[in-house]
């Protein structure tokens, strides 16, 4: 918590932290902010069936539920797509200034 109180003191922004050790983690705060998505009526009814069948108590919920599981099915493929990121805006940054 220390951390997170000395981290949020410098930066002046609200800090999520948590805990791990070996297999267990825990999240004990979390920022949760909204964003705004165009989903088309197939995508809504998506999620309207995750409503429907209690996976999810909203859309929001359940869109959270999806992005999750896509996530951890993906996250392999997700490490390496930020991994290349990272390298693209490493070499950006190496490169002519102009202006």
């Amino acid at each position: 918590m220390a951390i997170a109180d000395a981290a949020q003191e410098r930066y002046g922004r609200s800090v999520a932290w948590g805990a791990s050790c070996g297999d267990a983690r825990e999240v004990f705060t979390n920022l949760s902010m909204p964003v705004m998505t165009r989903l088309r009526q197939r995508e809504r009814l998506v999620l309207d069936t995750l409503v429907d069948a209690g996976v999810a108590r909203s859309r929001s919920e359940a869109l959270v539920w999806a992005v999750r599981l896509v996530g951890q099915h993906t996250e392999e493929w997700l490490t390496e797509l930020r991994e290349a990121m990272a390298s693209v805006e490493e070499v950006r940054g190496r490169g002519p200034q102009v202006g």
